[in-house]
C-alpha cells in the first residue's frame, strides 16, 4: 500500500511549499473517492447516481448535526458510559461512594492462609522460607502485616469477590526490592506456582505479567486495557518512581485529561516507588509535582499512604468504588521492611482508607508546632520527636493529596488552637515535592483561619537529589532539626 496526504496536515496547509514535484503527481491522480468509485463501477452492481445519492444523504446529514450542534441545548451524544461502564461514573468526587473495605477476621485469615498453601512436594527456595514463616504468623494472628501482605491481602480478597486484576510492570512478579514473591519458582525443577491463581473456581482472574523497561508502550497499554475493565483493578508498577517520565506522554495525553477531552474515565493504577534514601536522581523521586500540577476537575487521585493497613484499603476502595479516576500512589521502599511499617490485623477488619491521619500523641498534651507530612518522613520525624521528648510537637500525614478540600483539611487542624505554628515537612527540594502545590491551594485559607503554612524542605535544586550517599545523609539531618528547631520565625 501506497500512501500520500492529498492536503497535507490539515486542509489549510500548503506542502507545496516544500514538496513541488511529488505534489504535481498527487495533484493529476484522481481523489480517493473517485478512485474507488471507478473500482466498483467496473463490478457493475453499483451506478454513479446511487454513488452521488448516497454522498448528498451523508453530506444532508454531517450539516444537520452541526446545525445541532450550534444551538445551546444541544447534549453530545457520549457513548463512552455504555456496555461495561453502564453504572460507573466520574465528575466530581462524591461523598455517598465509600464502599467497605474492611474484612471479617474469618475472610481476612482465609486470604492470608491461601498465600502459604502450595502444592504437595512444592519446594520452596531457602532465602524465601523465613518469609512464608513470618506470612504464617501473620495469618495466625501473631505477627502484624507488613507492606507486601497487605497488598496480597488485598489482592486475594478482590479476586475472591469477583474483581479481576492485572499487575505488570518491570520485575513486578518478585518485586522490585524483592518483597512481593506473587511467582514463586520451585527450587529443584524450576516449576512455577502462583498461589494467587489458586483460589478455586470461584475466584476472579489475575495477571501478573512482568514488562520490558519501555514504559510509554506498557503504560499505554495498561491504559488502553483498563478502558474495558472497569470493575477491575488494573496496575502498572514502574521499577522506581521517576521512571515514569519516559511514559509521561501518556499521563498528559490520555491519564490526566480523557476525562475531560472525551469522556473516557479510567481507574488505572500507577504504583510508584517514592523516597529520599541516598540512591541518586533517577533513583529516588516519582516526581510527586508533575502530578500535582496535573490536577484538576477531580480528573485523578494522587496518594502516599504510610502504612500497610491503609494501601489496603486504598486499593480495595479503588476496586469497589463505582467513581472512576486513575490512581497515583506513591509507594515506598525502605519503608517495606521498618519494624515500624507493619498493621495489626484488626486494622484490615476495621475501618477505611483516611486521607488525613492524625496526630498520635494523646489530644490533652499541649502542641506548640504542628508538622504536616507525607510517607516515609513521618517515621523519622517521629523518631527524632521520641529520641528529643519533643512532646509539644505533633505530626500529621497527607496520605492522599487530591482531591483534598479545604474543609478536610482544616477538619484535621481542629484539635490544635489558633496561631499554633504549622510547617509542610518534605524531602523533596522547594521547587518540587508538594510544597507549592498545598501552598497555592491551602495557604489562604489557613492564613485566614489563623495557621500561617511554613515550609521545611531541601533548596531549591533542577536535579531531584544529590548523588552522594553520604550529602543525603546531611540533608537529611538538617532537615529534620529545622523541623525540631526551638526558635520559631
Amino acid at each position: 500500500m501506497f500512501a500520500y496526504r492529498r492536503w497535507w496536515h490539515n486542509e489549510g496547509d500548503e506542502p507545496r511549499y516544500t514538496q513541488p514535484l511529488m505534489y504535481q503527481t498527487i495533484d493529476q491522480r484522481k481523489s480517493v473517492r473517485e478512485s474507488y468509485l471507478d473500482k466498483l463501477l467496473k463490478f457493475g452492481d453499483f451506478t454513479r447516481q446511487e454513488a452521488d445519492q448516497l454522498a448528498e444523504m451523508r453530506q444532508a446529514k454531517l450539516e444537520r448535526e452541526f446545525e445541532l450542534a450550534q444551538k445551546e441545548e444541544y447534549v453530545s451524544d457520549l457513548q463512552t458510559m455504555g456496555g461495561a461502564w453502564h453504572g460507573f461514573f466520574g465528575g466530581p468526587e462524591p461523598t455517598h461512594d465509600q464502599p467497605q473495605t474492611s474484612l471479617t477476621s474469618a475472610a481476612a485469615t482465609g486470604c492470608l492462609r491461601s498465600l502459604v498453601t502450595f502444592p504437595s512436594g512444592f519446594s520452596v527456595n531457602r532465602k524465601l522460607q523465613r518469609f512464608m514463616s513470618l506470612r504464617e504468623e501473620m495469618a495466625a494472628g501473631t505477627r502484624s502485616l507488613d507492606w507486601a501482605t497487605a497488598e496480597s491481602l488485598a489482592f486475594v480478597s478482590l479476586l475472591q469477590e469477583g474483581h479481576p486484576i492485572r499487575l505488570s510492570g518491570q520485575d513486578c512478579e518478585r518485586g522490585t526490592f524483592s518483597q512481593r514473591h506473587s511467582v514463586l519458582h520451585d527450587a529443584q525443577t524450576g516449576q512455577t506456582f502462583t498461589p494467587l491463581k489458586n483460589l478455586g473456581p470461584a475466584a476472579a482472574k489475575i495477571d501478573i505479567i512482568n514488562s520490558p523497561l519501555c514504559e510509554s508502550g506498557v503504560l499505554g497499554f495498561e491504559y488502553g486495557y483498563s478502558l474495558d475493565i472497569p470493575e477491575g483493578l488494573v496496575l502498572w508498577e514502574a521499577q522506581f518512581g521517576d521512571f515514569w517520565n519516559v511514559a509521561q506522554v501518556i499521563v498528559d495525553q490520555f491519564i490526566a485529561s480523557a476525562e475531560d477531552k472525551w469522556g473516557r474515565l479510567s481507574k488505572l493504577v500507577m504504583l510508584l516507588p517514592h523516597g529520599f534514601e541516598g540512591a541518586g536522581p533517577e533513583h529516588s523521586s516519582a516526581r510527586l509535582e508533575r502530578f500535582l500540577l496535573l490536577t484538576a476537575e477531580h480528573n485523578m487521585q494522587v496518594c502516599q499512604p504510610s502504612t500497610p493497613a491503609q494501601y489496603f484499603h486504598l486499593l480495595r476502595r479503588q476496586a469497589k468504588r463505582r467513581w472512576s479516576k486513575p490512581l497515583i500512589v506513591l509507594t515506598p521502599k525502605s519503608l517495606l521492611r521498618h519494624a515500624a511499617v507493619v498493621s495489626p490485623l484488626s486494622e484490615f477488619t476495621e475501618g477505611s482508607f483516611q486521607k488525613i491521619l492524625p496526630d498520635t500523641r494523646q489530644v490533652s498534651e499541649k502542641t506548640d508546632r504542628v508538622l504536616m507530612c507525607s510517607g516515609k518522613l513521618y517515621y523519622e520525624l517521629l523518631e527524632r520527636r521520641e529520641q528529643a521528648a519533643a512532646n509539644n510537637i505533633a505530626i500529621i500525614r497527607l496520605e492522599q493529596f487530591y482531591p483534598l478540600s479545604e474543609e478536610e483539611l482544616l477538619k484535621s487542624l481542629q484539635p490544635f488552637k489558633k496561631g499554633t505554628d504549622l510547617l509542610w515537612v518534605q524531602e523533596e527540594p522547594t521547587n518540587m515535592g508538594a510544597w507549592q502545590f498545598l501552598k497555592v491551594q491551602f495557604g489562604d485559607v489557613l492564613a485566614d483561619q489563623g495557621f500561617k503554612l511554613r515550609r521545611v524542605s531541601r533548596v531549591e535544586s533542577a536535579s531531584p537529589s544529590t548523588g552522594s550517599a553520604r550529602s543525603h545523609a546531611l540533608e537529611q539531618k538538617d532537615l529534620i532539626d529545622e523541623a525540631f528547631a526551638i526558635a520559631f520565625s
